[in-house]
């Protein structure tokens, strides 16, 4: 590259970022004039085509038009880029043995079912009973009563209740620790599936010879007050899928053992089974102050 051609491209930016040097909120100012320099030093240091450029734009105006209060694109993009675990990462400073957090994903739906201590998430979604309880503490050991615990999973044919396209509301729910920080509830085992894969995040996958698979897991979001609200997942220990997660979610701690019981096994809270197998998880949580 010529002297020339790096001045005009090093004095555009300039002016761009000056641009922002009367924006009134300073940490606004601070995110805008960042971004600009980073945008443009990728587009110089990957010599970026017109073409190339339009595609993107292209891209872009599809991820908002497939993006509707059910789906989110955007999201979903900023999940296979790693930049939602890494925003997560960012975050959620490690401090003592707090829970890792992970990334929140696309499927979260506010007001879900209400259910009492040992109630059941699955409203009628198919796959094995798994039953999950542990205990709620801060990172000096003392229980969290009243903790509030959201939980949700896709069923085992791999979706979540909003992916239907109608009404249903399964797989997920909201539940209080009691006196002593412990909670417990039925779920389903959780199982791999993929990420909605039919829009451009997933045509921009299969360019790049990525699987949209997620490794199997159950998202948690605990608050407390004065705590930090902890969004995180438990993973199945052994599924295969733990070391490729399209989203780059799995954190080693997070890990856990679904032990499996055969059918007839008796259940922790006497529960009839029948002749359907299940399993059962501990997962103590640990949060943080805020």
């Amino acid at each position: 590259m010529s002297t020339e051609q790096d001045d005009r491209e090093r004095q555009l930016v300039e002016r761009v970022v000056a641009s922002f040097d009367g924006t009134p909120d300073p940490r606004l100012k601070e995110l805008m004039q960042a971004l600009t320099r980073h945008l443009h030093a990728f587009v110089r240091e990957v010599r970026l085509t017109e073409p190339e450029w339009q595609r993107a734009i292209e891209f872009l105006t599809a991820t908002g038009h497939i993006t509707d209060d059910r789906r989110q694109e955007f999201i979903l993009l900023s999940d296979v880029l790693g930049l939602s675990m890494q925003t997560v990462t960012v975050n959620n400073e490690a401090y003592r043995d707090a829970t890792e957090a992970t990334v929140f994903g696309p499927f979260f739906v506010e007001d879900a079912p209400r259910i009492p201590l040992g109630g059941d998430i699955a409203g009628g979604a198919p796959g094995e009973p798994c039953w999950v309880e542990g205990v709620v503490t801060d990172t000096s050991g003392q229980p969290v009563p009243d903790a509030r615990i959201e939980v949700w999973e896709a069923d085992d044919d791999g979706f979540y209740d909003v992916q239907y396209g109608d009404s249903r509301v399964a797989a997920r729910g909201r539940l209080r620790t009691g006196p002593d920080g412990a909670y417990r509830f039925w779920a389903i085992t959780p199982t791999p599936y993929p990420i909605p894969h039919d829009g451009p995040v997933g045509r921009l996958l299969d360019a790049t010879g990525r699987s949209p698979m997620r490794a199997s897991h159950l998202h948690f979001m605990v608050e407390a007050p004065g705590l930090r609200t902890l969004v995180t997942h438990i993973f199945v220990r052994g599924d295969s899928r733990l070391a490729a997660d399209s989203v780059f979610g799995v954190r080693d701690s997070l890990v856990r053992d679904f032990h499996p019981q055969p059918a007839g096994t008796p259940t922790p809270d006497g529960r009839d089974l029948g002749s359907r197998s299940w399993s059962r998880v501990r997962f103590d949580i640990v949060l943080a102050p805020s």
